[in-house]
């Protein structure tokens, strides 16, 4: 109990974020007039630094309207008039933090192309042919996991709490069922919920887990039950995040198919961390210490999220 105050005291003093998934999204629809489009750039208002600025092609003439807020974003509406189609043009976002990366969907009147820009790799070069896939948000999925350090930390939670490679499959594929159901009905709008309280509950998940890490027994007996349980939650989790940028594209499916895709490859490769931290513990037989140190650790951050998610509930 001692320790897990002092990790608390600890985790409390310092300044923990478990996610901000909030990349820039900008939207370009072209009107019936095939050399007219209006472009919709919402940028996180969170951000650190000024606001990343759109560099659209020499051969458009724009005009923007006063900027807004809506959710997590503030938004600009631009009039593009151009000479000729976007298509085989160049957009370029300049000004792109380090953390934040820029997804772009042009909607033509004939087919949809979408790609994600970074500080990196900031220009997006559009193709003449059609030949879309959303690959786009495979890579949103990887990085929403990754930026995640609740979800990450769950994963943990979740395969420091069994044993066995057939077991370790069937807790896996079950959360992956199931966040994969909440996230398809969050999507299309069949299920809502408030983000915020699901956001404390997440951080709840977490704390189970640490408490159970440190059991006498070896693993949970129906890991791929709570899994499941766990999952729906976290697949709620998963579509507020998802929401927030939105779907702009005509493929909400695929699209859908590819965030979840992005999401598993994440889970799979954070799988031989913690495996590879308890073989360790095994080795140097320090196996107590390391679980009551992973489960202070992993529970201090679950119950200060869940008090910090709480309080903003209330705020």
């Amino acid at each position: 109990m001692k320790r897990l105050l002092f990790a608390l005291f600890f985790l409390g003093s310092l300044d923990i974020n478990s996610h901000e998934f909030n990349p820039a999204h900008l939207v370009i629809k072209q009107l019936s007039d095939d050399l007219t489009y209006e472009a919709v750039w919402m940028y996180p208002y969170k951000n650190i630094g000024r606001r990343a600025e759109v560099i659209f092609p020499d051969k458009c003439s724009t005009e923007s309207n006063d900027l807004f807020y809506q959710g997590k974003y503030i938004n600009e509406i631009i009039s593009l008039d151009c000479l000729t189609t976007l298509k085989g043009s160049s957009i370029e976002i300049i000004n792109l933090s380090v953390l934040t990366d820029a997804l772009i969907t042009i909607n033509f009147n004939d087919d949809t192309f979408q790609g994600l820009v970074n500080v990196q790799n900031n220009i997006l070069n559009i193709p003449l042919e059609s030949n879309y896939y959303p690959y786009s948000y495979l890579q949103l999925g990887f990085s929403h996991l990754f930026d995640g350090l609740d979800h990450i930390l769950f994963i943990f939670g979740l395969l420091f709490c069994i044993s066995g490679f057939i077991n370790i499959i069937k807790t896996i594929t079950a959360f992956t069922i199931a966040h994969s159901i909440t996230l398809g009905l969050t999507v299309f709008e069949i299920i809502s919920l408030p983000q915020g309280t699901i956001e404390a509950l997440i951080a709840l998940t977490i704390v189970y887990l640490a408490t159970e890490i440190n059991r006498n027994k070896v693993s949970i007996k129906t890991s791929w039950l709570m899994a499941f349980g766990f999952g729906l939650l976290h697949g709620l989790g998963f579509a507020g995040a998802l929401l927030d940028i939105g779907i702009a594209n005509n493929k909400m499916l695929l699209s859908l198919f590819f965030f979840n895709i992005g999401i598993e490859i994440a889970q799979i490769a954070l799988i031989p961390m913690p495996l590879l931290i308890l073989f360790l513990s095994k080795k140097f037989n320090v196996t107590e210490i390391s679980k009551i140190s992973i489960s202070i650790c992993i529970g201090g951050m679950g119950f200060y999220w869940f008090i910090d998610r709480v309080i903003g509930i209330f705020l």
